[in-house]
């Protein structure tokens, strides 16, 4: 597809096609993807350049998808006042909720290994898929850190019980161990990657932009609390739905045979 628009950071790329599905890859394979404060604060500003869209993909550059923090950045805020720290602690913490907070589908093209702040970025995609020879730990306790920024979106993805088996001893895991502990959703080999994430971008294509954001929203407002306390926002977000432009033009296109305004006619 042509690019309609593309910007090029120090650490990232981030381009937009005709099909309004954006994609971005982190480049610092020198450093197997390393998260230090200027990718964190340039991932900020792609997200916030980021409207109308149908998708994003989000990868990593070489054989690495993410190793985590730098650790001459780490090295460094151990010299730094802890206001300082507190302050880039916070641009990381900022990051990872804008990311998780997008509203559209975040589909992980998850390239090749992940360790600490990396699995924080897998658990903030809504769909991840991993090649079968990468490896992914939670490494920080063998630093003498805490994975403290990413735990919300771990520990909500994994599940308490398995977050404990990552967390506390750093053990490396195989793609295939993680897909059963739910940090992915489908580990295939290294040379189908490619072909697997175009499958769940043409899946999200034929959806309408407006539902999908609505669905993400309503997963992040029901989650964790009982049927019976969401029983009238549930019904209340039904009822306006049926009103939106999207529904009576979903509807009308089944009925009449025809595809919706929002699938693309270009292959």
């Amino acid at each position: 597809d042509q690019i309609q628009i593309k910007m090029v950071f120090e650490t990232l790329t981030s381009l937009v096609d005709e099909k309004s599905i954006a994609r971005i890859s982190i480049i610092r394979p020198q450093v197997h993807n390393a998260l230090n404060m200027e990718l964190i604060r340039e991932m900020r500003q792609a997200l916030r350049e980021m409207e109308g869209l149908r998708a994003l993909v989000l990868t990593g550059e070489g054989k690495t998808f993410c190793a985590g923090g730098d650790l001459k950045w780490m090295e460094e805020m151990t010299k730094q006042e802890v206001t300082v720290r507190m302050k880039d602690a916070e641009e990381l913490a900022l990051m990872l909720s804008e990311l998780n907070n997008v509203p559209f589908p975040v589909i992980g093209r998850i390239n090749g290994p992940a360790y600490g702040g990396g699995l924080g970025l897998i658990s903030c995609c809504d769909i991840a898929i991993g090649v079968e020879s990468a490896t992914f730990s939670l490494s920080e306790v063998t630093l003498g850190l805490i994975p403290a920024t990413i735990s919300p979106y771990v520990v909500k993805r994994l599940g308490e019980s398995n977050a404990r088996r990552m967390m506390l001893n750093a053990r490396r895991f195989s793609a295939r161990e993680v897909l059963e502990l739910g940090l992915l959703h489908k580990v295939v080999p290294d040379d189908k990657l490619d072909d697997a994430v175009e499958e769940e971008v043409k899946a999200v294509m034929r959806c309408a932009p407006e539902a999908v954001s609505a669905s993400k929203e309503l997963i992040a407002a029901v989650e964790g609390r009982p049927p019976e306390e969401v029983l009238g926002e549930t019904i209340e977000r039904l009822a306006r739905t049926w009103e939106t432009e999207s529904c009576r033009q979903g509807i009308a296109a089944f009925l009449e045979k025809r595809k919706p305004p929002w699938i693309s006619e270009k292959k």
